[in-house]
């Protein structure tokens, strides 16, 4: 008789590298949006009616998020954890809408990414990492929270990229953190082995029940770059737009993972 698929086992990450990450993802839009015209700041993005200036607005205050669940009192207990993050972000749409054009309408998003930079470095980098905050997901680590800044920094570059038209850096250590966070929630989504989805030179993690591989090559196998894992996790593209690109390939008759995607709201 099988047995139920396991929960895959947490993954850890280097704390020290993780805000180092943070700050140095920070750091490169900081210098992109320092040269924005104020006709550049007013374009679209492909996040509804937010223009880049809502968006820089957006990523100073997810960042700063951080800084200020340190300054609010510690929660009681543990609620939500790392992998589960994902899952938790989608009922809370509406809030980061309404914060964004609050933000954007408050203040330069170039002050707002100052203060943030120096809020940060003096707030959350001497701050112990398992202290309680609270996310607006529920209570987690601060490590937690910080690795999860990782992936709203590398998804919203991507986005300020597309808007702009133009290439903006990605710290290596901060696309390795988003690209694991991310696919270990595919894991958690759709446990089970039958899967092998491959995303070099970051992360491979098997999924999706069935027949379980144990040698060879497997059967079922997904790969595909860094960038093009995160758009289809975050739906800034979808599966048949990838593949028709070539962006992704998948073999095997389980090899089509499109129902568990996206996984970020």
């Amino acid at each position: 008789m099988s047995s139920a698929p396991r929960k895959p086992r947490a993954r850890s990450y280097d704390p020290a590298k993780t805000r180092a990450a943070v700050l140095a993802q920070f750091r490169n839009v900081r210098e992109v949006v320092a040269g924005l015209s104020a006709e550049q700041l007013a374009l679209p993005t492909r996040l509804g009616d937010w223009t880049v200036r809502e968006l820089a607005a957006h990523i100073a205050s997810v960042t700063d998020n951080v800084s200020r669940s340190i300054e609010a009192p510690a929660p009681a207990k543990h609620e939500v954890a790392l992998v589960d993050w994902a899952f938790a972000t989608r009922a809370f749409a509406g809030q980061v809408d309404e914060a964004a054009h609050e933000a954007a309408a408050g203040a330069d998003p170039l002050e707002l990414l100052d203060r943030t930079a120096v809020r940060f470095t003096d707030i959350t980098l001497p701050a112990p990492g398992d202290r309680l905050v609270a996310a607006r997901v529920g209570a987690m680590r601060l490590d937690d929270l910080i690795v999860t800044r990782c992936v709203e920094l590398i998804v919203h570059t991507d986005d300020l990229a597309a808007a702009l038209g133009t290439e903006i850096p990605y710290d290596r250590q901060a696309l390795a953190t988003c690209v694991r966070l991310l696919a270990d929630g595919l894991a958690t989504k759709a446990p089970g082995g039958s899967v092998e989805v491959r995303i070099p030179p970051f992360a491979v993690v098997q999924c999706v029940a069935g027949p379980k591989h144990t040698r060879g090559t497997p059967p079922n196998v997904v790969e595909t770059d860094p960038l093009t894992w995160v758009r289809l996790a975050t739906g800034r593209t979808d599966w048949a737009t990838a593949l028709d690109r070539a962006a992704v390939s998948a073999s095997g008759e389980r090899a089509d993972i499109s129902a568990q995607l996206p996984l970020l709201g």
